[in-house]
């Protein structure tokens, strides 16, 4: 037995490039994967930026403006942003508790 004739050495060649191929894709889906996950683990670690509250009138009651920024709120703790804590937190400082 000797060395492989061409044809031997030409599916060799496709076998090697073809795993060299998949293995380097799979490497750049798993980058991408993890470049993903990092950037909403820091969306989601970013702080909440909430207007300052506005001062309804006692006899008004809740501005809609103060409507409008509790759904908000609302809207980032059902995303899972805010922590129910958090919500609380800023739920006070809007209706000034």
């Amino acid at each position: 037995m000797g060395r492989p004739g061409l044809m031997g050495t030409m599916a060799r060649t496709a076998v090697i490039a073809g795993t060299a191929t998949v293995v380097s894709g799979t490497i750049r889906d798993k980058q991408m994967e993890g470049m993903q996950a990092k950037e909403q683990a820091q969306a989601a670690a970013a702080p909440v930026a909430t207007p300052a509250p506005v001062a309804a009138p006692a006899s008004v009651g809740i501005s809609e403006e103060t409507i409008n920024q509790l759904k908000q709120l609302a809207d980032l703790k059902n995303q899972g942003i805010l922590t129910q804590d958090e919500f609380d937190v800023q739920k006070a400082k809007l209706l000034g508790e």
